[in-house]
């Protein structure tokens, strides 16, 4: 069991948070005491590659692993890729992508064969209706909103569907606040009674898409009865949300983590985007379907490759005539299967299939589900890899540590936002100590594993990406910088395409230019981990306006909104359990427990409680999460965990 030592790159202020100062230097774990120590470039790589080279000749090219970095540039993402698939010659690869929107990737292209957002920003301004589902945009995406907010000052109307409610339902027109884990009843009884009412678009219905009787079928039992008896939404709230989305002459439905983090988060998304097939609001402007994505590039990791079934640009691995190009321009074999996602690489750790690590930027031992048993998994590994420019908690468990830059300031290459535009990144000032570009310091791996990249700058790999990915094939660097950013697909350097996707789904045969739309048969399902006397409470994470995923990179800077981590309850339920504001309580699940102090929010109903993960080093709420993943997509379910709530025992006061 490797022992953690966090001299070299962080510290511990006793009196408050953990600070985090920036790795300078190359770390590697001393083979004698199993402490950290400085070492040189030359020797951090060295020891990197023998042992990536190691694992990979005696245990065979899948028991390495890819962790690529959401926050860093689509350059990086491609590279990093290309080491996997090329040099260590597998396909498993995987992001935070995993975490939060695999399941709006994995709804979208079953059901639209795509899996980017269909719209763009622009047009939630300009729309009529804005349906913002499992989403407290004011605050987990605060720029998005502010386009919202645009909106409606243009005369839209937004209704907020959360079991919360937030301060983004402070903006809404009617907040229904469902019982967490209904998402698909309330779905499904908004389409009952947009059919039964006579305002499917039967027009679009019938020319667009596939499936329609089977989903009519599906949904038929879903009164607005009986889906305000499971999901708690009052039936007429339900119909007015059904009325005016189908009424309206273009509506935008966006979602994000209230939908995806669940078990069956996949199938929470195609009912979701089945409202829009039977409505006919995609595929046109001012009408679309937005999964919001959290981070500057998880869209770009996705669009680049770093996901274990698609290459970059979404060709699919298994195509055969897709693989052979990819082989032939990269002058390798692929495998013809699909590679392993984040939870399935937990998974093979767990069963020691999986032996080495390559992780970048990212702090799976923080933002896992059930972190304890996360951080267990990646202790068992022959090789850990961190490649960050923090010293994290995973990172403190490597073998290696490689200091990089940071994507936004200190490096040059583009990202990806949640409206699938690309855009330009340049470098600022540069990075601290020794630290070094994330590109180089992947080609240099590639280079003492054998393969020789001449990659000059930043430029140079998105050349190389766009001649493979046609979607991104129109976008030299000298167009994204006169049209201050484009959204894929651009497959001409002389045009710009409609800012929406799927217009062919109103063209008279759009079945010649493509697949029709396919609406999705999903059930309800109910979530895992099951409230009972013992453990009576509802807990639900999420984000929080000041601060950023597991705080490595806000949780050290002083701000006057910043309040450390807490418990959220309802008034009834700090009544209930005689619990006083700023109290500390013992909170504890069917996995573990955390101590926290109690903040009463009026907008939480009574038996939902709310933690985010923004402070683990204080309060690691995800030892309390459960590991129950999206079988399609492989996320897990943040969302719905059964705690209860422990005073703790007043200390004895000495005589």
């Amino acid at each position: 069991m490797r022992k953690r030592d966090r001299t070299p790159g962080a510290s511990r202020d006793p009196r408050g948070p953990r600070q985090y100062t920036r790795l300078t230097t190359p770390l590697v774990r001393d083979t004698k005491d199993g402490e950290f120590r400085r070492a040189s470039w030359e020797e951090a790589l060295t020891r990197a590659a023998d042992g990536f080279r190691a694992v990979r000749d005696t245990y065979g090219p899948d028991a390495f692993g890819m962790f690529s970095c959401a926050r860093a540039t689509n350059e990086m993402n491609y590279v990093a890729q290309k080491f996997t698939r090329v040099v260590m010659g597998t396909n498993n690869v995987d992001s935070c992508n995993r975490t939060c929107h695999a399941p709006s990737v994995a709804g979208l292209t079953a059901a639209l064969g795509s899996g980017g957002g269909t719209s763009s920003y622009q047009e939630v301004e300009t729309t009529d209706l804005i349906v913002m589902w499992g989403s407290n945009a004011r605050f987990a995406h605060p720029i998005f909103f502010q386009h919202v907010l645009r909106g409606i000052r243009n005369g839209a109307r937004m209704y907020a569907v959360d079991p919360r409610r937030t301060s983004t339902a402070e903006w809404a027109e009617s907040w229904l606040g469902p019982n967490v884990g209904t998402d698909i009843p309330l779905a499904h009884a908004v389409g009952r009674e947009i059919i039964h009412s006579g305002l499917a678009n039967r027009a679009f219905i019938e020319r667009a898409t596939t499936g329609f009787d089977a989903y009519a079928a599906e949904v038929e039992p879903w009164t607005l009865s009986a889906a305000e008896q499971v999901t708690g939404v009052p039936a007429e709230a339900i119909r007015d949300l059904a009325h005016a989305y189908a009424t309206a002459e273009r509506a935008q439905l966006c979602w994000t983590l209230g939908i995806t983090e669940h078990h069956n988060g996949t199938d929470n998304v195609r009912a979701l985007i089945n409202l829009a097939l039977l409505t006919g609001h995609v595929g046109r402007h001012g009408s679309g379907l937005q999964p919001l994505r959290g981070q500057n590039n998880v869209q770009g990791g996705g669009d680049m490759g770093a996901i274990p079934n698609r290459f970059p640009g979404f060709q699919d691995i298994l195509d055969p005539a897709t693989r052979e190009k990819f082989e032939t321009f990269w002058d390798t074999t692929i495998q013809p299967r699909y590679g392993l996602n984040l939870t399935d690489m937990f998974e093979a750790m767990e069963s020691r299939e999986l032996r080495a690590v390559y992780c970048i930027g990212e702090n799976p031992a923080q933002s896992e589900a059930d972190s304890e048993q996360a951080v267990e998994r990646l202790r068992r590994l022959d090789h850990l890899v961190v490649q960050d420019i923090f010293l994290t908690k995973t990172a403190e468990l490597a073998d290696v540590v490689l200091p990089a830059t940071a994507a936004w300031c200190e490096t040059d290459g583009t990202t990806t936002n949640s409206e699938r535009r690309v855009q330009r990144v340049r470098k600022a000032v540069s990075p601290p100590g020794e630290a070094r570009e994330d590109i180089d310091i992947i080609c240099e791996l590639a280079g003492l594993l054998g393969h020789d990249w001449k990659f000059t700058d930043a430029e140079a790999v998105w050349d190389e990406l766009r001649s493979v990915s046609p979607d991104h094939f129109g976008m030299t660097y000298e167009r994204l910088a006169e049209h201050q950013g484009i959204q894929w697909p651009c497959p001409s350097t002389e045009r710009i395409e409609p800012s929406f996707l799927h217009g062919r789904l109103w063209e008279r045969e759009p079945a010649r230019h493509g697949p029709l739309a396919a609406f999705g048969i999903v059930h309800h399902d109910p979530p895992v981990d099951l409230t009972d006397e013992e453990f009576p409470l509802r807990l639900t994470t999420g984000r929080r306006l000041d601060s950023y995923n597991t705080g490595v990179q806000s949780g050290s800077f002083a701000s006057p909104l910043r309040r450390g981590e807490y418990v959220e309850l309802s008034p009834e339920d700090a009544a209930r359990f005689d619990v006083a504001p700023e109290e500390k309580v013992r909170v504890a699940s069917r996995r573990g427990e955390v101590v926290a102090p109690v903040w009463i929010d009026p907008g939480l109903r009574p038996g939902l409680a709310f933690m985010t993960m923004h402070f683990p080093d204080e309060v690691d709420t995800n030892a309390l999460t459960i590991e129950a993943n999206c079988p399609i997509a492989g996320t897990a379910e943040f969302k719905a965990s059964a705690i209860r709530i422990e005073k703790l025992p007043v200390p004895a006061v000495r005589s």
